[in-house]
């Protein structure tokens, strides 16, 4: 697996990996990751990757980590991890 693009972003740390002919898409914020893998034949090239990554798409991928960062915060408080 290469790294193809690092992505400057304010909030999120943005890699695009090249790998078994797939790019991998991995948006990372504190100490969640989301990965998401699109054949490299369905795209033109790396500008059409990067071109998926609009605003939108970034709004609901911080609304996903904002709602798995609850979900394991949850966990743990059920299995008695953290202390209230």
């Amino acid at each position: 697996m290469r790294i193809v693009k690092e992505i400057p972003h304010k909030q999120f740390k943005i890699t695009i990996f090249s790998w078994n002919g797939k790019f991998q898409i991995k948006i990372e914020l504190d100490q969640y990751e989301q990965v998401f893998k699109i054949n490299e034949q369905d795209v033109e090239g790396i500008d059409d990757v990067v071109n998926m990554l609009d605003t939108d798409f970034l709004k609901t991928t911080m609304h996903r980590f904002l709602t798995m960062r609850s979900d394991f915060t949850e966990s743990f408080k059920r299995k008695n991890f953290i202390n209230e």
